[in-house]
């Protein structure tokens, strides 16, 4: 009997499919599910009635090929466990497990063997393009597999420079190894999708109904690759939670920014400096990201996709939406009060501010070149009892994040006739966490939109509110990915975007379809162009 043919049995009666069975052959036991991928077999854990797998590796370690589009997964032999998160993306801050070897994804199905094609819910996490994992609990995909019967999938994916450092300029045209440095994170979530396509049947799934759906920089990674010439066809609806892409990053702009990085490590901006940066030590390069960033002015330098001409032929959103994706249904949604959290978190006084102070605290955050004292005088006409922060809050979110959702909304509802419909939502209902301080602030509808309020770093608190509107969230991103429509039962009649009116879902206690809100704001900020920061 050949090692190839042999059957394993493993503790309490497991019993695996043999390295010579067809891909997708699943053999298990109640608790320890094997699943054969095309790269080898995998063997995860059921739990709460929904089989897990953490840590599937998706990609080759991409260390060798530091900047570089990154390559399938070798092939293995026996059977990789896979019940932990596999390693995030190198990156400043406190997340563990780093390292370059980070291209794994996690996979929640409530079905294995039996048949089924599951619709595919494909969720990017969030972090800008610097930070954060697909393995973060906000993130478990339990009961929102459960709920729909489908199919979750969370990722990770290369990081701020390791994903996006634009070095094609500096080291030469000519030179492969660094002509997809400036979009290697989102080739990374290419070939992630490409896993799906070839590997999800043997999850339940069907790889013929795969929706994205993503929160804050989750988002705006969707909103890029629906650009993407490399990404057509392996998603088919969308879902964008505070997170949008409008214009990316100019080769000009990302060549500067990728010279002040090499800069501030001691190295030239030229194919030296370059070559000399793929063989760094990973903490040595993240110290070139407090480099100040050349085009903001401010902070440190900024990493994100970019316009290569290879893998982003074209602005994700500008001049208008991309035709390569108009057949692609999607929601675009922001929360009411982003910016309570989005800066409010990071600096306490803004919740303290005085109509002194105002002006010369709101000019930098509007993130739009407008004159703070325009922008004071229409908020204090519309919104006569709001105080000097409470107007902070409301024109930084409407000006930097509520902006480029309104500029998609309008991109897509100018397609051609025929193109997919896309809907609007409005987060209105406020967390209760510290008095109710934050509003409705940014990551408030992660927890909702995956049934999870009880878990940690939910800004939803438990209560039976919070989870009626869970329910109703849920519920319509799981009408999306089944049947390409967000309405269901739970929600007033919700209808697509459209320039005449606008028509905006306002999810609260009770939730309604109104048109056009915050039309005065939108106005407002209509004056002057708007250009994605960062690019």
């Amino acid at each position: 009997m050949t090692r190839r043919s042999l059957l394993l049995a493993g503790p309490a009666g497991l019993v695996l499919a043999g390295a010579g069975t067809p891909p997708g052959t699943l053999a298990a036991t109640q608790a320890r599910p094997i699943v054969r991928t095309r790269a080898g077999r995998v063997r995860g854990r059921t739990l709460d009635g929904v089989h897990v797998f953490k840590g599937i590796r998706y990609g080759a370690d991409t260390a060798p090929r530091r900047f570089m589009a990154p390559l399938p997964p070798v092939p293995w032999d026996g059977i990789a466990e896979a019940a932990a998160p596999g390693a995030a993306s190198p990156q400043t801050g406190q997340e563990p497990g780093q390292s370059e070897d980070c291209l794994f994804l996690n996979v929640w199905t409530p079905g294995l063997g039996d048949g089924a094609r599951r619709p595919v819910m494909v969720y990017i996490h969030g972090g800008a393009y610097a930070h954060g994992s697909g393995g973060n609990p906000l993130y478990d995909g339990t009961r929102l597999a459960r709920r729909g019967d489908v199919v979750v999938i969370t990722m990770n994916h290369r990081l701020n420079l390791f994903g996006y450092l634009y070095l094609a300029r500096l080291a030469g045209m000519d030179d492969p190894a660094f002509a997809d440095s400036g979009n290697a994170g989102q080739l990374d979530l290419v070939l992630a999708l490409e896993w799906v396509r070839d590997n999800i049947a043997a999850f339940g799934g069907d790889p013929g109904n795969v929706m994205l759906f993503g929160q804050s920089g989750g988002g705006a990674k969707i909103a890029t690759l629906m650009a993407m010439p490399a990404a057509r066809g392996l998603f088919h609806k969308a879902a964008t939670m505070s997170g949008q892409q409008v214009t990316a990053g100019g080769p000009r702009n990302a060549t500067a920014r990728a010279t002040a990085l090499l800069h501030r490590i001691g190295l030239t901006p030229d194919r030296a400096g370059a070559e000399a940066a793929r063989r760094l030590p990973v903490a040595d390069l993240l110290a070139g990201m407090k480099a100040t960033d050349p085009v903001a002015g401010t902070g440190g330098v900024y990493m994100g996709p970019v316009l290569d001409g290879r893998a982003l032929p074209r602005h994700p959103f500008f001049p208008d939406a991309p035709a390569l994706s108009a057949d692609i249904p999607m929601i675009i949604g922001n929360t009411r009060d982003e910016t309570r959290n989005l800066i409010g978190r990071g600096d306490p006084a803004t919740f303290t501010l005085d109509w002194q102070s105002l002006p010369a605290k709101l000019f930098p955050a509007l993130r739009v070149d407008i004159p703070p004292e325009m922008v004071i005088a229409e908020y204090r006409r519309l919104y006569p009892h709001y105080s000097a922060s409470d107007l902070f809050f409301a024109a930084t979110t409407a000006g930097r994040s509520w902006r480029g959702a309104v500029e998609e909304l309008e991109a897509r509802a100018r397609q051609p006739a025929g193109a997919a419909p896309t809907w609007a939502y409005q987060l209105d209902w406020a967390s209760p966490l510290d008095g109710g301080k934050w509003g409705a602030p940014h990551m408030l509808d992660i927890p909702l939109a995956f049934d999870n309020i009880a878990q940690p770093e939910s800004l939803t608190g438990v209560s039976a509110r919070a989870q009626a509107l869970a329910d109703r969230l849920a519920d319509a991103f799981i009408a999306l990915a089944r049947h390409g429509d967000p309405n269901h039962p739970g929600l007033p009649r919700w209808e697509p975007y459209g320039l005449d009116r606008r028509q905006t879902l306002l999810l609260d206690d009770e939730c309604r379809l109104t048109d056009d809100p915050r039309g005065a704001e939108r106005r407002l900020f209509a004056q002057v162009p708007f250009i994605q920061f960062g690019t």
